[in-house]
């Protein structure tokens, strides 16, 4: 599977779970699928397809920041958010 099918995939029974249902009280959960890579550009992990920054500010991140790195990450990954 690839990681574009791995991200696609978590988003999509993150998304049927209601995670991203802007309604939801429940903690969005980090979208690192363990393939932690840089990109040979250095621009994002290969396997989240997040850049250092959003990473770093994960812990940190409120439910909205949470959501536009979702958002930015389905962005890169060219998949459909939410799912």
């Amino acid at each position: 599977m690839s990681a574009i099918e791995s991200i696609a995939a978590r988003a999509r029974l993150l998304g049927e779970a209601g995670y991203f249902d802007p309604n939801s009280d429940e903690v969005i959960p980090s979208p690192c699928i363990s393939v932690c890579r840089m990109s040979e550009d250095r621009s994002h992990c290969v396997g989240c397809f997040r850049t250092i920054p959003e990473i770093r500010a994960w812990a940190q991140a409120d439910s909205a920041e949470r959501l536009a790195i979702w958002a930015a990450l389905a962005q890169r990954a060219g998949m459909a958010f939410p799912p």
